[in-house]
């Protein structure tokens, strides 16, 4: 299990180690919010309530323009695990059939790695497309791929408690929350 780590405005940051979120609390740099139930941390000298939630004592300031690189668990999860293409979810994939990166303009055609130029697609439309251009390959898109709001990409990949969501919902409103469990 993983700590929920607020920032002082109790804005959602990241999820880190339990281990590392007692060494924040006894360090005096962060404070328990809320705890896993009745568990506890015990040590020679010291009894904790095993943290779910810390919030730090001091403001960590987060640029606004946060850009994630674009990584394959990020671009499955923004496209939603599913092919842009033929619109196969990855449930629905054969035995040798795998969720893909695909460029809509080929890194050999001048390409590049950006947000609005990589798809989620199978193994099989991407080798049907290949090297081409959509319109040179007559596939067509489900949608045109966005850069996504670094939120999405930060919680999207990762299991929330409970107490955990309801921070996310407090600091980003109950809409993406509802985002982020469809992911």
């Amino acid at each position: 299990m993983r700590c929920l780590t607020l920032n002082a405005s109790f804005e959602p940051l990241t999820l880190v180690p339990v281990r590392r979120a007692l060494r924040l609390v006894i360090d005096g740099k962060a404070e328990i919010v809320e705890a896993d139930g009745l568990r506890v941390v015990r040590s020679a000298r010291l009894t904790v309530p095993r943290p779910a939630v810390i919030r730090l004592v001091r403001f960590v300031h987060v640029p606004r323009k946060f850009r994630r690189q674009v990584t394959n668990t990020f671009l499955f999860a923004r496209d939603e695990y599913t092919c842009q293409f033929c619109g196969r979810p990855e449930a629905e994939l054969g035995f040798r059939e795998c969720l893909t990166r695909d460029h809509l303009v080929p890194l050999s055609r001048g390409g590049t790695n950006d947000w609005t130029n990589v798809i989620t697609a199978c193994s099989t439309c991407n080798t049907r497309k290949g090297n081409r251009l959509l319109y040179e390959s007559g596939m067509h898109l489900r949608r045109m791929p966005l850069e996504p709001h670094f939120v999405y990409l930060t919680w999207a990949v990762r299991r929330l408690t409970s107490a955990q969501e309801k921070y996310i919902r407090l600091f980003y409103g109950e809409e993406t929350l509802a985002q982020l469990r469809v992911l």
